[in-house]
């Protein structure tokens, strides 16, 4: 499909498919729910609507067509799922989260690594609320983002600093 992608960003786009979501997804676009057989406590929790489920169920069909019918049939019928989402696959660029779009811009121009410090931590230790602020060593800028992970939080801040380095250069 993108023959002269390299590696990393094939893996982007690999992910960016074989996810929980996806899959179930397209379980739910063929109406796979309808013909699971699950058991009473599955049922009453909905399970057959639980993208878990219909992930794995997915998964389990292309394995059982693989080891049925072998290669040449399991891919064909990888092409027919995922069609139309083959067709409207992203730029591998546009998978990269923002901390790593942010850290890649800064050393493409030679310039130091963002610094990121966690600010504020709040809330139970069951639901946590992290404050991050991140800084560009040679540049007088700074952002703050606050999420339920620090990772999140972080990501947050990066998007914001991509968001005011692009605004900045406009």
């Amino acid at each position: 499909m993108r023959p002269d992608e390299d590696e990393g960003a094939l893996s982007r786009l690999r992910a960016s498919l074989v996810r929980e979501s996806t899959l179930a997804g397209i379980a739910r676009e063929i109406d796979l729910g309808r013909h699971l057989r699950l058991g009473t406590g599955e049922l009453r929790s909905g399970g057959f609507e639980r993208a878990s489920i219909l992930a794995d169920v997915i998964e389990s069909l292309i394995g059982a067509c693989f080891l049925d019918a072998g290669f040449d049939e399991a891919r064909a019928l990888v092409l027919r799922l995922f069609d139309s989402r083959l067709a409207d696959l992203p730029s591998a660029e546009s998978l990269k989260d923002p901390k790593t779009r942010l850290q890649e811009r800064r050393q493409a121009a030679g310039e130091e690594r963002p610094a990121y410090a966690i600010i504020e931590e709040s809330g139970a230790a069951h639901e946590r609320t992290f404050t991050v602020r991140c800084t560009l060593p040679d540049h007088d800028a700074a952002v703050t983002a606050t999420a339920g992970s620090r990772r999140k939080a972080e990501q947050g801040a990066a998007a914001a600093m991509l968001a005011r380095l692009d605004a900045d250069d406009a």
